[in-house]
C-alpha cells in the first residue's frame, strides 16, 4: 500500500467526521446525503438530510411525493435543479424496483455524475472507484505538485488516474471519505494546517513554497450584477404570486411581482408594451433563472411603499441586487398573466427562492 494511502487512512480513523449517513450502508440515505451536500456545507446540509429522511424514509415515499412538496422541503438550499433531479431519480429507482448497484447504473440516475456515482458506489456497495472533487484536487495537487489547471479535461483525467492508483480496493469507502475530510479539515483552501499535517514531509507544495498557488484554477466567467424590483402586493389579506416556468435555476418556484430594472420606461411605447394596472410590473421571464420582464415598463403604481434598497443575493456567477416594495391598493387590481391570488396565510405552502423569503421577512418587519 502506498505510504500516502496508509497515512491518509490512519488520519481518517483518528479525525474523520462523525456524520449520520456514515452509520449506514443504505444507498438511499447515502445518495440523499451526496445530492444535498453538492454546493452545500455540511453544517447546513445535515439538517436538510435529517428532514428529508424523516419526511421520506425510503425512495418509494420520495418518488410518491409531488414536485411541489419536494421543492418546499428543499427551500433555502438553493441550486433547485438538485431537488428536481433528486425527485426524478427517485422515480427512476422506484420504477427499477431497487437501487442500482453498479457504477453505470448509479451514473444513469438523473443528476448523478462521475463523482457522485463513485461516492455512492464505494460507500454503499464497496465498489473500488475513487472520487474526485474540489477537496481531492487540492490535496493531490499540493502533495504531488500537480499544476495542471483544475477544470480542464486533462486535469480530470490526470487526477482521476492518480486517485484511482492510490485507492485501496478493500477500503474504498474509507479512502474516499478520508480524502474528502482531509481536504475539508487539514488541507483547507486557505490557511491549511501544514504544521500538523501527517503528510508534510512528502508534500511537494510545502517543500517548494507553492501551497497557496495550488491547485491551479482556470479563470471562470466574470460575475455579473443584475438589478430588479420585488413587489409584495397585498389586498384584503391576499397576495399575488406566480410559478416560474421551465428553464432556469428557479424553475417551478413561486415569486411575487417582479420587474427587471434594465428595462426603460418609455414615455410613448407606441403600443409595443401594453399598459397594465400594475404599471411597470409585468410578468417575469426566465433568463438563466433570473427574473426578467416580458412586457416593457410603464409607471410605478400609486401608493407603492419602498421597504429596502439594494438587497444582495449572491449566486455562483451572478450578483442580484433587489429593491423591495409593498403595494396595498385600495381597489383590487387585475393581475398580469400567470399570477394568482392566494391567502397570505397560505404562503408557507409554496416553495420560494431565497430572495422571496427575504422580501417576506422585510414585509413582516414593516407591518
Amino acid at each position: 500500500m502506498h505510504s500516502f494511502t496508509e497515512t491518509l487512512l490512519a488520519w481518517y480513523e483518528a479525525y474523520g467526521r462523525d456524520l449520520p449517513w456514515r452509520h449506514t450502508r443504505d444507498p438511499y440515505a447515502i445518495w440523499l446525503s451526496e445530492i444535498i451536500l453538492q454546493q452545500t456545507r455540511i453544517a447546513q446540509g445535515q439538517a436538510y438530510w435529517e428532514r428529508f429522511m424523516e419526511a421520506y424514509p425510503d425512495v418509494r415515499s420520495l418518488a410518491a411525493a409531488s414536485e411541489d412538496e419536494v421543492l418546499r422541503l428543499w427551500q433555502g438550499l438553493g441550486y433547485y435543479s438538485r431537488a428536481r433531479n433528486l425527485h426524478a431519480a427517485a422515480r427512476q429507482i422506484a420504477e427499477l424496483g431497487h437501487f442500482p448497484d453498479t457504477l453505470e447504473g448509479i451514473r444513469a440516475l438523473k443528476g448523478v455524475g462521475d463523482y457522485t456515482a463513485a461516492a455512492i458506489g464505494s460507500i454503499a456497495f464497496g465498489l473500488p472507484a475513487a472520487v474526485v472533487d474540489g477537496n481531492v484536487y487540492r490535496v493531490l495537487s499540493r502533495h504531488f505538485g500537480i499544476s495542471t489547471p483544475v477544470g480542464s479535461t486533462a486535469a480530470k483525467k490526470e487526477f482521476t488516474e492518480r486517485a484511482q492508483a492510490l485507492l485501496p480496493p478493500d477500503r474504498a469507502a474509507d479512502f474516499n471519505q478520508g480524502m474528502m475530510d482531509f481536504g475539508a479539515i487539514q488541507c483547507t483552501p486557505a490557511s491549511p494546517a501544514c504544521l500538523t499535517c501527517p503528510l508534510a514531509d512528502s508534500c511537494v507544495a510545502l517543500a517548494t513554497g507553492q501551497v497557496e498557488n495550488l491547485p491551479v484554477k482556470e479563470k471562470g466567467p466574470a460575475v455579473q450584477t443584475r438589478r430588479f424590483d420585488y413587489i409584495y402586493l397585498r389586498f384584503q389579506g391576499r397576495t399575488a404570486i406566480r410559478r416560474r416556468g421551465s428553464g432556469g435555476i428557479w424553475q417551478g418556484l413561486w415569486e411575487p411581482l417582479v420587474c427587471d430594472q434594465r428595462l426603460p420606461a418609455p414615455a410613448d411605447d407606441g403600443g409595443c408594451f401594453p399598459r397594465h394596472p400594475l404599471g411597470r410590473f409585468a410578468p417575469s421571464a426566465c433568463d438563466q433563472g433570473i427574473p426578467d420582464a416580458e412586457q416593457g415598463t410603464g409607471i410605478f403604481p400609486k401608493g407603492l411603499k419602498a421597504l429596502r434598497k439594494n438587497v444582495k443575493h449572491q449566486l455562483t456567477h451572478r450578483t442580484l441586487l433587489a429593491d423591495f416594495y409593498l403595494w396595498e391598493p385600495q381597489e383590487e387590481p387585475a393581475l398580469p398573466p400567470g399570477y394568482i391570488w392566494i391567502e397570505e396565510a397560505e404562503l408557507d405552502r409554496y416553495a420560494k427562492p431565497r430572495l422571496f423569503e427575504l422580501l417576506l421577512e422585510t414585509v413582516s418587519r414593516n407591518g
